[in-house]
């Protein structure tokens, strides 16, 4: 378990294949802001309302040239399945070994009902377009996190 990339660092470079088999790396996004999410796993309630709420607001992204990545351990197939069953209109990105998840301090101990397992903590990591973390929301709850994040691109935009 690695300890959270902080705001002010530089976001670590990472590869990894998109739900239409695609490979990218974080840096094919430089030059503008990138919300990069991570999320426990495809098609599950929480999850499936975070990833809603930021296809609803793709439109208030793109006026910022925001890239949207959403990341989980999920694989290719099942990113494809989940992105056509709810109209997902950015990348999700399919890191299987949990390391990038572990680069950004999102691969934590979780608990449920007294249950201890390893697994991807809920977390978004808003990159500025010179690739600095600029913000970090960590054990993100899904309610109005959406606009959480278009506050800190208006935010970001106004720097």
């Amino acid at each position: 378990m690695s300890d959270w990339i902080e705001e002010g660092t530089q976001a670590p470079n990472f590869t990894l294949v998109t739900d239409q088999g695609n490979k990218v790396q974080l840096s094919d996004y430089l030059g503008r802001p990138i919300v990069l999410y991570f999320y426990p796993k495809d098609d599950t309630p929480g999850c499936t309302k975070e990833a809603c709420a930021f296809r609803d607001c793709i439109q208030q992204f793109a006026t910022h040239q925001a890239a949207v990545l959403g990341v989980s351990a999920d694989d290719v197939a099942s990113h494809a399945k989940f992105r056509d069953k709810y109209g997902l209109n950015f990348s999700l990105l399919a890191d299987v070994d949990h390391a990038v998840a572990e680069k950004y301090g999102a691969w934590r101990e979780k608990n449920m009902y007294g249950k201890k397992s390893m697994g991807i903590q809920r977390s978004t990591f808003l990159i500025d377009s010179l690739g600095k973390v600029a913000k970090v929301w960590k054990r993100v709850k899904t309610d109005g996190h959406d606009q959480q994040v278009i506050q800190a691109l208006q935010d970001l935009a106004k720097v």
